[in-house]
């Protein structure tokens, strides 16, 4: 998608303050963050969404999480012992939820203490 903000940051057309990058995954920290560490893992293929998936994209929604894993770690939020300790994973599905980047993207928020019920 040219209009894409995603793709645009993947291909370096658009500016992002990178965190990984692989050959399935981009990971950058949003711009504007909900929390101290607030990072978009977002698939290099464009996927309209969650609602879109196809059964041959199912290695990379898997990979989205391994490399949140690998992200939480990095960022000192996988220890419980961290004054950090945990961090929330969250796919927005359409408009209604929140989706505002029509761009399969896993958000990693992190940093502070989380909520329940969110929203």
């Amino acid at each position: 998608m040219k209009d894409c903000i995603f793709c645009k940051i993947i291909k370096k057309e658009a500016p992002s303050k990178g965190v990984y990058e692989d050959d399935l995954v981009y990971a950058f920290h949003d711009i504007n963050p909900v929390a101290p560490i607030h990072i978009l893992i977002v698939p290099k293929k464009h996927i309209f969404g969650i609602q879109s998936l196809e059964q041959e994209d199912e290695h990379i929604v898997g990979h989205m999480f391994y490399v949140a894993r690998k992200i939480g770690e990095e960022f000192g939020l996988a220890s419980p012992d961290s004054t950090k300790g945990g961090y929330r994973l969250v796919f927005n599905v359409g408009e209604h939820a929140g989706q505002s980047v029509f761009h399969l993207h896993l958000h990693l928020i992190g940093g502070r203490s989380m909520s329940w019920p969110p929203g």
